[in-house]
């Protein structure tokens, strides 16, 4: 399809000016930020405050009573999706790292949305074989192990209810799916998953 490309790197200034104009972090998301910070280059796993924000409106807009999370970490998407649950709503998290997810243990405790979250502490496709078919998924969040992305979708896709959502974190792997001299088994992994959603 010819057309202009609506999508564009965000420079720092426009970033900023998104930042100021949306919907600032709490203290205790600020607080899960910084212990997240503190980690190291593996805080990277971590998604941007402004992405929660967007995450926790998408789980209003849906009204959303049953949603699954796939990869954890510290836990501020999860924060930010119980936020937005419907009241009586569940959240459950699939991680394999009883250290990271401690830490976003306390966070939900401070947030108080731990009674809304339910963390599973093993393997996710394990984790999601033993769900009912019967009780529908209303939003799901994919941001794991690039290797089994396509497993995880095909899991959730028979759960998930009718107009219901599948958020998938890094298909655009900061660019690398278009670059030819990328070929790690993460890369590949996800230019296969994108190919796979886009025929299905």
């Amino acid at each position: 399809m010819a057309g202009s490309p609506k999508s564009f790197t965000l420079s720092s200034e426009i970033h900023a000016y998104l930042v100021a104009h949306g919907m600032p972090p709490d203290g205790v998301q600020r607080a899960l930020i910084e212990r997240t910070a503190g980690l190291g280059e593996i805080s990277m796993m971590q998604i941007a405050p402004e992405q929660g924000a967007f995450m926790t409106m998408l789980t209003r807009l849906l009204r959303v009573r049953r949603a699954v999370e796939i990869g954890t970490f510290t836990g501020y998407s999860a924060l930010c999706i119980a936020r937005g649950l419907e009241p009586g709503g569940r959240l459950l998290c699939c991680d394999v790292s009883e250290e990271w997810t401690a830490i976003a243990r306390q966070a939900w405790l401070d947030a108080g949305v731990a009674d809304h979250i339910d963390l599973r502490i093993g393997p996710a496709l394990d984790t999601l074989a033993g769900l009912p078919l019967d009780e529908a998924i209303d939003l799901a969040f994919i941001d794991a192990d690039k290797e089994n992305y396509a497993n995880y979708y095909e899991a959730l896709l028979p759960r998930l209810r009718v107009n219901g959502v599948i958020l998938v974190d890094n298909t655009l792997w900061s660019g690398a799916v278009i670059d030819p001299e990328r070929t790690d088994a993460s890369t590949n992994a996800i230019r296969a998953f994108n190919d796979m959603v886009a025929a299905d």
